[in-house]
């Protein structure tokens, strides 16, 4: 007897139980207190970085460095506890999105699919970068030159960070298409919204998410200028990236609008949490 009727049922069996956990109240919930934590985090990192454009203190930093920033505060640590649970669910959220589709209204394509898939490990990593602020001594983690050094040394690692470098150039192209046609708008519950509150949504959606495609096309730019020139010290992150925004001619200023853009984007995610399909 064939063993792939067996299998099959497996499957549509494992299938039906992570279907049935999308479809929970406790995994909406999950889900949403993860675009809490995402508001949070880029709403620091904007805030930080319009202080320093200002002339106000502050500093550039990334994701990483906005999670230590906020361990650094009174009720840091049990602040940081709340956003690692909100990362983990917003990291699980899109894990599932990227196995099951896009839930009760229908289907992902498979790059749609295909990006939940990557979005998903990001915010994975940075629960567990919370997790390890929370449990072990701060440690400063490894900047985008390291990581790219390191990949350098693989076996076709210059290939693996000019690939990295087109994805993110892909990621940044979406981001852009998605803010300035209003693509966001059709994964939100805007039948629910009250007219000023739509209104300003589609404001912050629009601009937070062209600013994240500045942001996202100047991390592809110099990581594929590090993979051509094969040299690791080229690469950089999102810190690296504002901070070349800041040393450019204009720099506070264009540092200060990609900033504001950043906090935007931050709001529309604190919106989408409670409008967003699960």
């Amino acid at each position: 007897m064939s063993t792939a009727q067996p299998d099959s049922r497996r499957v549509d069996h494992a299938r039906s139980a992570g279907e049935g956990f999308v479809n929970s109240r406790a995994f909406e919930i999950f889900s949403r207190a993860g675009f809490v934590a995402r508001a949070l985090i880029y709403g620091l990192i904007g805030v930080l970085a319009f202080e320093v454009a200002v002339g106000h203190g502050g500093k550039i930093t990334n994701q990483q460095g906005a999670l230590r920033t906020v361990a650094q505060h009174s009720f840091g640590y049990f602040m940081l506890t709340l956003l690692a649970i909100g990362l983990g669910g917003y990291a699980l959220w899109r894990l599932f999105r990227a196995a099951l589709g896009h839930g009760p209204e229908g289907a992902d394509k498979g790059v749609e699919r295909l990006g939940a898939l990557g979005s998903g490990i990001v915010y994975a990593a940075l629960c567990a970068v919370a997790v390890q602020i929370l449990t072990g001594p701060g440690t400063s983690g490894g900047s985008s030159k390291k990581t790219a050094g390191d990949v350098f040394s693989w076996p076709a690692g210059r290939w693996i960070v000019g690939l990295a470098g087109l994805v993110i150039a892909g990621v940044a192209i979406y981001q852009f298409i998605r803010g300035v046609r209003h693509k966001f708008l059709d994964d939100s519950k805007t039948e629910q919204m009250a007219r000023t509150v739509k209104k300003w949504f589609t404001i912050l959606g629009t601009v937070g998410h062209v600013a994240r495609a500045i942001v996202f096309g100047l991390v592809a730019v110099f990581l594929l200028k590090a993979a051509y020139d094969y040299k690791a010290n080229e690469a950089i992150g999102l810190d690296g990236a504002l901070g070349k925004l800041y040393n450019a001619s204009g720099g506070p200023f264009l540092l200060g609008v990609v900033a504001l853009g950043l906090i935007a984007f931050g709001c529309f995610s604190l919106v989408e949490a409670r409008y967003r399909r699960i």
